[in-house]
């Protein structure tokens, strides 16, 4: 089966096209294991009182979890290890477990209560309740 493709001889770079296209699968077989763990999938929801966030964390032990706050900023780590164990005489033609650690950070609009603050993990989605932290107000200072 031949392919056609339209020449544009005004192209900046017609020869990074043909690269592009020689790399094409090896690129797909790189960004499928990639997905898995390397993009943490976030929802994150407000409302008056708290921040509620969902991150997505499949195959994740609880105890490989770390959730830090500091002040508007929260960060996930989390730790990975899928081993194999592989018999003698075998000989492994393609590997997808992996181990390794990943982690992501994003800031919020308004401070975070970390002393009620809660974390649960189930069925692979971790759920942040974050409250906000009430407003303080700003003390005046008597000019003398």
């Amino acid at each position: 089966m031949s392919y056609l493709t339209r020449y544009d001889p005004f192209s900046i770079e017609p020869v990074s096209d043909l690269f592009q296209g020689l790399f094409r699968p090896m690129r797909g077989l790189l960004a499928a294991e990639d997905n898995d763990l390397a993009a943490m999938k976030l929802d994150v929801t407000e409302s008056d009182q708290a921040y509620t966030v969902k991150a997505e964390l499949p195959g994740v032990n609880k105890q490989d979890i770390d959730v830090k706050i500091d002040g508007n900023v929260v960060s996930i780590h989390a730790k990975v290890e899928r081993k194999t164990e592989q018999k003698e005489g075998e000989r492994v033609i393609r590997r997808e477990r992996y181990s390794g650690a990943f982690a992501r950070s994003f800031s919020l609009a308004v401070d975070i209560d970390e002393s009620t603050a809660s974390a649960q993990y189930q069925d692979g989605v971790l759920s942040l309740t974050l409250p906000k932290k009430a407003p303080t107000e700003h003390k005046r200072l008597q000019v003398e």
